[in-house]
């Protein structure tokens, strides 16, 4: 869930500068150079928010194309298009997006793929893959259940007499 602290710093128009670096002193590791904050809304769902250290056109570049919208009223906020839509973790790509270009992200801890798990995987049976396997190379092999196509030896046969009933190429044939 999103902390007070970063509801308070992103509904007030100004923060205070002093603010700002008790939330970004290095001495709590948190670096001074942060780009953007992610967490979670009561109101707006997965919200994203530029920090000073990025410029205004290159955040909304960035956000929009991350799937995120700006929200009305409230200026340097973003909001995740249809969170209902697997929210957390078109959120949590978005952070891993945004840190590969380079960027330094800070998110709550569910919204963190560094500091939090994924979402839980799939883990194939045992032996499903060594099953899966075995019928892929039988599929690849020839069977023995089915023998090889006898090869009968042709012998010359002697053309056909033509039959009784053909007639002369005059009419039909009754």
């Amino acid at each position: 869930m999103i902390t007070r602290s970063f509801v308070a710093r992103h509904t007030e128009a100004a923060a205070s500068p002093s603010t700002q670096h008790r939330a970004e002193c290095p001495s709590k590791g948190v670096s001074l150079k942060q780009h953007f904050n992610f967490g979670q809304h009561p109101e707006y769902g997965f919200v994203a928010a530029p920090t000073s250290n990025t410029t205004p056109h290159l955040a909304h570049w960035y956000l929009t194309a991350e799937q995120f919208e700006p929200v009305p009223g409230m200026e340097g906020l973003y909001r995740l298009t249809s969170p209902e839509y697997d929210g957390v973790r078109r959120t949590r790509q978005a952070v891993h997006d945004l840190r590969r270009l380079g960027f330094e992200v800070h998110a709550d801890y569910t919204l963190d793929p560094a500091q939090s798990a994924g979402p839980p995987q799939v883990q194939p049976r045992a032996g499903l893959m060594e099953r899966r396997s075995r019928i892929a190379q039988a599929a690849g092999i020839r069977s023995s259940q089915y023998r090889p196509p006898v090869t009968v030896q042709a012998t010359p046969t002697s053309p056909q007499p033509a039959s009784p009933l053909a007639t002369s190429g005059q009419g039909r044939a009754r």
